[in-house]
């Protein structure tokens, strides 16, 4: 049976995700503080103010990585069935992982400005917290050209999440995907950035 408590803030969690791309920390989440931004104008509006594809034509290839994070928070029970396999539609994970993927290969058509790009490798990993009755999801995406994969990763890990919600709401509806950020990325003009 289903109970109306409120799983645990995935926060606690997140510290806790290993592999960077670098092999450096990527910091602790909720950051302590954060990192203003320079006031650069946003690139995907014209002097006009309209929307335009950046053009990434003079921009050198290098190779480009990023990783991205989330996490979905549920009902034991529904935890249980993803552990235990038995949920009724099946492997949740295997799916969502197989999800997550398409996910980075489609994020030009389901971004409108994202320019396609040829990925070269998309991994995605899922992690249990039973504590907090939640599975994170680590999505990484690289490839060699002109422009970052950042919303590539980002895709990976908010389709695996809302795969794992489709395939467990009938359920649990009341299951929250929280936490979703960008953690690294390598390459590229502006170099390497990791999350504070």
């Amino acid at each position: 049976m289903i109970t109306n408590a409120q799983p645990a803030n995935c926060y606690q969690a997140l510290p806790n995700i290993t592999g960077s791309i670098s092999g450096t920390s990527i910091g602790e989440y909720p950051p302590t503080s954060l990192t203003i931004m320079p006031a650069n104008p946003l690139t995907h509006f014209n002097p006009q103010g309209q929307a335009q594809m950046v053009d990434v034509g003079e921009k050198t290839e290098t190779h480009r990585q990023a990783m991205a994070s989330g996490c979905i928070l549920m009902q034991p029970e529904t935890l249980a069935r993803i552990v235990e396999g038995s949920a009724s539609k099946g492997d949740v994970l295997g799916v969502a992982r197989i999800a997550a993927i398409q996910g980075a290969k489609r994020t030009s058509e389901l971004i409108p400005l994202c320019h396609p790009i040829a990925l070269t490798k998309v991994s995605v990993d899922f992690a249990i917290d039973n504590e907090a009755n939640s599975v994170h999801c680590t999505a990484r995406a690289e490839c060699f050209g002109r422009t970052g994969v950042e919303m590539e990763a980002l895709c990976a890990a908010s389709i695996g999440l809302l795969t794992i919600y489709d395939m467990c709401k009938a359920v649990d509806r009341g299951m929250r995907i929280e936490s979703l950020r960008l953690l690294e990325k390598i390459g590229g003009k502006s170099g390497h950035w990791t999350a504070g």
